[in-house]
């Protein structure tokens, strides 16, 4: 599959936020399935855009198949990065487009936006045990598992999180 990551229009937001909740729903990560709160956020892609850039994977057929919200340092919605980090999240593929590379080549552009950033050293990620797939395109681009940064963000989920050295 041809697949083409680009910056989102806010014509697309509303898509890409239910793409977003129907991977969390889909893959079981939301404890409380539909009633789970956080899954507002997951559709809140106008709030992201607000304060970090919104990448999409489009596919040769137009069609909208997943997104991925990148944090450069100092953003509002970076969860672990430092001052000389830079940090993606909510990366999210329609099973329609996986296993064709789009989840890749989301993280791939995240990594190009940071090396582009001056004095970023670093891109971090969170993620939760249950993500194997993600799991595996971390390691082939090199993340490396970073244990003593995983976190909390309410008891019972810990999540676990990655670095890649720029």
């Amino acid at each position: 599959m041809d697949i083409k990551i680009r910056a989102a229009v806010p014509a697309e937001y509303e898509e890409l936020g239910e793409i977003t909740a129907r991977v969390y729903l889909g893959d079981g990560l939301l404890a409380y399935g539909e009633d789970d709160p956080y899954l507002s956020r997951l559709r809140d892609v106008a709030g992201r855009a607000a304060v970090c850039e919104i990448l999409v994977a489009v596919a040769h057929d137009g069609r909208l198949i997943g997104g991925v919200a990148f944090a450069p340092p100092g953003s509002a919605f970076c969860d672990i990065a430092r001052a000389d980090e830079a940090e993606f999240r909510m990366l999210a593929v329609a099973r329609e487009g996986r296993g064709q590379g789009a989840g890749e080549a989301l993280v791939r552009a995240c990594v190009e936006r940071a090396r582009a950033i001056e004095g970023v050293r670093r891109l971090v990620l969170s993620t939760s045990d249950d993500m194997a797939g993600a799991h595996r395109i971390y390691d082939r681009l090199g993340f490396e598992r970073t244990p003593a940064r995983d976190w909390q963000p309410f008891p019972g989920l810990t999540l676990l999180t990655y670095g890649l050295e720029l």
